[in-house]
């Protein structure tokens, strides 16, 4: 896992200028983890309905997360600024809980995390990466666009009549 997320790192071009350091996520990083993504998702640009389940986040569901599949943290110094969940579904790794401290974005540390969650795919053998992203929040959207990823299906939470999310995939060669 260190292997990839080195390789990672140098593929994005990001090095100790960008002020963190991508490594694996670990179990006994879950608290922190659950952490940052609840003060991660509480400061999106735009109030979602229904509101995020990452608002509820804890160290035991990071952790359940994280025996599923894995995951890549970003640190400066000691602390955790940011992080990405992985797992392997529908024949792909599926990029969940991508967060990154307000305080930290805008220095391509999303752009990293997707960065790790291409080296994993592509170690496992995996053709793709997909993701779920709120219609509302455009600037994620245009984020993972940007990534590479293209929309491929929209879908609705349970209880809700209109699509509330878009489903978007990024082909590995």
């Amino acid at each position: 896992m260190t292997a990839a997320l080195d390789s990672a790192m140098r593929t994005q071009g990001l090095d100790a200028n960008a002020g963190f350091r991508l490594r694996a996520l670990r179990v006994e990083d879950a608290g922190a983890a659950a952490k940052v993504i609840r003060e991660a998702f509480a400061a999106q640009s735009v109030a979602t309905d229904p509101p995020s389940s990452a608002l509820r986040e804890t160290a035991t569901s990071v952790a359940a997360h994280l025996a599923e599949g894995g995951g890549a943290a970003l640190e400066a110094g000691v602390d955790l600024v940011g992080l990405v969940l992985w797992a392997v579904r529908d024949n792909g790794l599926y990029l969940g809980r991508l967060a990154v401290l307000p305080a930290w974005r805008g220095r391509g540390a999303a752009r990293a995390l997707i960065g790790a969650g291409e080296a994993e795919a592509r170690r496992a053998g995996l053709p793709r990466l997909h993701i779920r992203v709120r219609i509302a929040l455009d600037e994620n959207r245009r984020l993972f666009s940007a990534c590479g990823f293209t929309a491929t299906e929209q879908g609705a939470h349970p209880g809700y009549a209109e699509p509330t999310f878009v489903v978007m995939e990024k082909a590995l060669r």
